[in-house]
């Protein structure tokens, strides 16, 4: 490491072969060692000692709304940025809608790169949208550097990004197989949902049973036959029915070209604890009793669900309203994901370890961006310095967030992230952000 510029020194580093005490060597934003923990720091290069602070790579989340532009009041490039930073995340793939123009032609694209420039404090990527009529702008998304395409097989909740019918996303999912692109789904079946009883009114169990399971099972159920004729390659965004997992599970044993991900709040939140009249517990689809919960923790163990992301999808406090049928749905997480996933993943006996994996490695690896996700020589040099034994109480006026509403206010955690470094550069310690630092990237690069 003689032409390191930084050398970060913990007792505990977690590294692809495991968790040791290391140095690690930075040059020119890139990690070029990982070597013993007592090595040498060589002349001119910056030592930093972490001690028994936790390095570990930044986190990838795939799955943000940022809203920005056209929505910019519900949440923005700076504050979303911000927010990710603060958590321990170093990277975000940007959802194509809830934003206006959403990102489904290359113009779209253009203009939400524009606005993204100089805002961004983290490295931030950009996902395409596939609606009905749209076909021929996948294919000059793909590129122009999207990560891959977005679409919902029910109603988005925004006029300006229509679901696909069964053929629409027999058409699309078409077009997107030739080139060997992705195909991200919300994947609840409109028929299901249509039949389902609709009450209104603040009773989180009356909103529960208007999303039922059967809705994600059916619409996972035809998107793995979508992708199977086609050998085409697919991902489940949000799971939360842990009735799909046996289904999913049979389909990556037959080679089907599937991944999975659900989000923190599923993984840590149930319905018996959510208030009536609460909304800021909706998403959709929803969160569900605790023996489903147990489900998908099993899954993530087995490696039926691959990842875990935030889908933070925030909105301003007056459209979370007391009616569960009438609020928002969308829950904001981007700065709490890594302490609330830890809080939990810990309580079932799982290890930091495991909770890089779901949160960097294999998002940064659904994305192919081959040069995030771990520490080891050749990665960018981002990372989270963590102290896992150090607790919180989740106070919404602390967070990045435009719009400080929380379904975890009150909550204690555990996980405290000390520091936030991006291509070896330190943006955020204890609070304190420096200047945005973040690149915009695309896909292969």
């Amino acid at each position: 490491m003689s032409d390191a510029e930084l050398v970060l020194r913990s007792t505990r580093v977690i590294t692809p072969e495991g968790t040791r005490a290391a140095s690690v060597a930075v040059s020119a934003g890139t990690i070029t060692a990982v070597l013993p923990y007592d090595a040498a720091t060589p002349p001119g290069a910056r030592p930093e000692d972490l001690g028994d602070d936790i390095l570990l790579p930044g986190l990838v989340d795939t799955h943000v709304h940022v809203n920005d532009p056209g929505r910019t009041e519900w949440e923005g490039f700076w504050t979303a940025t911000r927010a990710a930073a603060a958590g321990g995340i170093t990277t975000l793939v940007d959802m194509p809608l809830n934003s206006l123009p959403p990102t489904t032609t290359v113009e779209h694209l253009r203009t939400k790169r524009r606005v993204a420039a100089d805002k961004a404090h983290v490295d931030v990527g950009f996902w395409g949208g596939a609606l009905p009529g749209n076909v021929e702008d996948l294919r000059p998304l793909h590129d122009a550097g999207v990560f891959g395409f977005k679409a919902f097989l029910s109603p988005s909740g925004v006029d300006e990004f229509p679901h696909l019918d069964q053929d629409g996303l027999a058409r699309s999912l078409a077009e997107i197989a030739g080139f060997d692109g992705l195909l991200i789904v919300h994947a609840e079946d409109p028929h299901h949902l249509d039949a389902a009883p609709r009450q209104g009114g603040p009773r989180y169990a009356d909103f529960l049973a208007s999303r039922p399971r059967d809705a994600e099972d059916t619409a996972v159920a035809s998107l793995v036959a979508q992708a199977k004729r086609l050998h085409a390659r697919v991902h489940v965004l949000h799971l939360s029915s842990g009735d799909a997992l046996p289904l999913i599970a049979a389909a990556k044993a037959e080679g089907v070209r599937v991944t999975v991900e659900t989000c923190p709040h599923y993984l840590t939140l149930t319905a018996e604890e959510v208030p009536d009249g609460a909304s800021e517990f909706k998403c959709c689809p929803p969160i569900r009793e605790a023996a489903n919960q147990d489900l998908l923790w099993q899954a993530l163990a087995d490696g039926t669900i691959d990842c875990v992301v935030t889908d933070h999808s925030p909105s301003t406090a007056d459209l979370k309203t007391g009616d569960f049928a009438t609020a928002w749905g969308g829950i904001s997480g981007l700065q709490l994901s890594l302490a609330a996933v830890w809080t939990e993943a810990r309580r079932r006996g799982h290890g930091l370890e495991d909770v890089v994996r779901w949160m960097s490695t294999r998002t940064a690896a659904l994305v192919g961006l081959d040069r995030k996700g771990a520490i080891e020589a050749g990665r960018d040099a981002d990372f989270a310095v963590l102290a896992p034994d150090e607790t919180f109480t989740v106070d919404p006026a602390a967070l990045q967030h435009r719009n400080r509403v929380t379904a975890y206010a009150g909550k204690t955690l555990y996980g405290v992230v000390k520091s936030t470094w991006l291509r070896g550069e330190r943006i955020v310690t204890d609070g304190e952000f420096t200047a945005p630092k973040g690149r915009l990237l695309t896909r292969g690069h």
